[in-house]
């Protein structure tokens, strides 16, 4: 396995005056905002009314900011899409269904919020940028959204994907000594403090990490990143590196990283009635979603 810290990646030119703007129109409130909108139990099969509420509101909010958006496919999938589609996209996605016990604002909540300020941001800045933005469902319950999502949509619509970003909990962060965990096996090693951003690939998203931890040593240098690249196989003998909505995509060969705060090797509060909006870590939170836009707008 290949494990790279962004402070490893060697500077490559100036950052864009463009991209630092967009960057700065990230708003810390609005991702609190929508942050505590989201956060209700919301369940796809226990809670399908909050569930469906929550995907409705996703519309709005996309459709307010001017893309062509559907709930999509059996599940529900919310899809939004530039007014002007090209043949090649990027995806964003991000699932907005949580566990039935739990309100879920790191799970999935943070990402979701991560998600719409990059959309926003791009529709003023970047509105003509093939990217398409995917809240999937169903993602605790095997992830079958995101995977009717990559075997019937991206078929039936002939949309060749060039890559994906998976967000998967990205609002949570400590710097506290041993606030930092590794899951049980996993032959490498990590911070004890739980403050960097996960990046997660495989042999054939290797590039694309690489890129995003570029674009974090070019826009945002004092942001930790630390990215692991697995070995074909790994995620078999290790299941936790298997177990979002990355997987479908990987499965399809199509070069995806999965971004997260390592979520209960980190929170706590995972899958608990206590994953509130006040556990999160809203800096954090506006440094993911910057990073993000700087990744979308230069295309990685």
């Amino acid at each position: 396995m290949r494990l790279i810290h962004s402070s490893q990646v060697p500077a490559q030119g100036p950052p864009a005056p463009e991209i630092q703007t967009a960057m700065e129109a990230i708003s810390e409130q609005k991702l609190r905002t929508w942050v505590e909108r989201i956060s209700v139990p919301r369940h796809a099969l226990l809670q399908p009314e909050a569930n469906r509420e929550c995907a409705r509101w996703l519309v709005a909010q996309f459709q307010e900011w001017g893309y062509n958006v559907e709930i999509e496919g059996r599940y529900g999938n919310v899809v939004a899409l530039p007014k002007t589609t090209a043949p090649e996209m990027t995806i964003v996605g991000a699932h907005y269904d949580s566990v039935s016990q739990s309100p879920g604002a790191d799970d999935n909540a943070s990402a979701l919020a991560a998600m719409l300020g990059c959309a926003e941001v791009m529709s003023k800045f970047g509105p003509h940028e093939p990217v398409c933005y995917v809240a999937f469902n169903g993602e605790e319950d095997g992830m079958v959204g995101s995977t009717d999502f990559v075997k019937a949509f991206l078929q039936e619509v002939e949309l060749r994907v060039n890559q994906a970003h998976i967000l998967e909990m990205v609002g949570y962060a400590s710097s506290a000594p041993v606030s930092q965990r590794l899951p049980t096996g996993l032959p490498i090693q990590l911070p004890d403090r739980g403050d960097f951003l996960g990046l997660l690939a495989n042999k054939s998203s290797g590039t694309l990490m690489d890129s995003i931890l570029l674009g974090a040593k070019t826009y945002l240098p004092e942001f930790s990143v630390m990215g692991l690249e697995v070995v074909p196989g790994a995620e078999q003998l290790f299941p936790v590196l298997a177990r979002s909505d990355h997987l479908p995509f990987w499965k399809n060969n199509i070069p995806t990283v999965m971004w997260t705060d390592t979520a209960e090797f980190r929170n706590s509060n995972y899958h608990q009635k206590s994953d509130t909006p006040d556990t999160l870590n809203y800096e954090f939170l506006k440094r993911v979603t910057q990073l993000l836009v700087a990744c979308v707008a230069q295309g990685s």
